[in-house]
Parts: structure tokens; C-alpha cells; sequence
């Protein structure tokens, strides 16, 4: 089973996705881990992200697939997983489709968290990380809004694409999306 957790920053896709991975018995893929993974062992792909990272440059939609692809190949993703970070362009959702499809694979859900940008600005300088102030959180949701959103038309075109409300406490929204998933 593939599920895509879909939505902007702040919307709680990681948390989400830790606790849908333990309830439902597949993998967590986190974009963000895997590209550490990967660079940290050095692998080819790995090392050819870095090689972007070092120059503060974006790391272009292929190579992120491939580290995704990678990722995916060992062996506690046979049974499926939950992606939290990927797709993020029309591109890479093109990727990961023929990915799985090589593998015999395919999307189960596409889980979009939908939460106002208000409530996401409050949860987000809630956390306290350096790198959430005000003015990063507000362009992050403008590049979500430009580049990331427009899945939603991708995958809408689809009968696996649902929604579900993201405020209210962690265990409310997980009960949403476990009927979502379910439906």
C-alpha cells in the first residue's frame, strides 16, 4: 500500500505519518531523511545530491526521485509506505507513478491535510526553529501555493485523492485520515 500524506508545511505530515506507519504496519518514508540517509552513506545518488546541497542550489526533480527510488528498494518498504515530502512537483509525481507501476505498484491515497495558513503560520513559530520565522514561513507556503499545490489537480483527476481536516488534536485528524484511507 502507497499513501502520499499531501498538504502544506506545518499541516503535520511527519507526525501523521509516524503514527500511521506504526497503526498500519508499512514503512515511513520522509523525503528529508532519505536525502540524509543517502548523503550520509555516501551512495552515488547521495553524493550527487550533495554536490547541489554544497552549492546551495536546488536538488533537481530526477535525483530526488532517485533517492526516493533508492530509499524505497530495501527492504522494509516491500509491503508499501507512506510518503511525507514526496511528490512536490507535477514532475516528480510523473516519476514516482512510473516507478511504481514498474513494480507493479500504485497509489492507494493521496491524503491531503488541509489546514488554514493562519493556523500553519501559529503552529509553525510555535516550534521555535531558526529557520521558522514569520517571513520563511509566509514565502515556504507561497512556494507550496506555486510549485506543490498544483498535484492536487494531478491527483484529483484521480479516485484517489481525499481530504481531511487538520485541525483538532493528533489523535482527531489521525482518526480522519484512517477513515479517509479506508473509504
Amino acid at each position: 500500500m502507497i499513501i502520499i500524506l499531501f498538504g502544506a508545511p506545518g499541516v503535520g505530515k511527519g507526525t501523521q505519518a509516524t503514527i500511521l506507519a506504526e497503526k498500519l504496519g508499512i514503512a515511513h518514508l520522509s523525503t528529508g531523511d532519505a536525502f540524509r540517509s543517502a548523503i550520509k552513506n555516501g551512495t552515488a545518488v547521495g553524493k550527487l545530491a550533495k554536490s547541489f546541497v554544497d552549492e546551495g542550489k536546488l536538488v533537481p526533480d530526477d535525483i530526488v526521485a532517485r533517492i526516493v527510488e533508492e530509499a524505497m528498494e530495501a527492504p522494509s518498504f516491500k509491503n508499501g509506505c507512506i510518503l511525507d515530502g514526496f511528490p512536490r512537483t507535477r514532475a516528480q509525481a510523473d516519476v514516482l507513478k512510473a516507478m511504481l507501476e514498474s513494480h507493479g505498484q500504485k497509489i492507494a491515497r493521496v491524503v491531503n491535510i488541509t489546514v488554514d495558513d493562519e493556523n500553519i503560520i501559529s503552529r509553525l513559530l510555535q516550534r521555535g526553529r531558526a529557520d521558522d520565522d514569520e517571513t520563511i514561513v509566509r514565502h515556504r507556503l507561497e512556494v507550496y501555493q506555486n510549485e506543490t499545490a498544483p498535484l492536487l489537480d494531478y491527483y484529483g483527476a484521480t479516485d484517489r485523492l481525499v481530504s481531511v481536516d487538520g485541525i483538532g488534536s493528533v489523535n482527531e485528524v489521525n482518526e480522519r485520515i484512517l477513515r479517509a484511507i479506508a473509504a
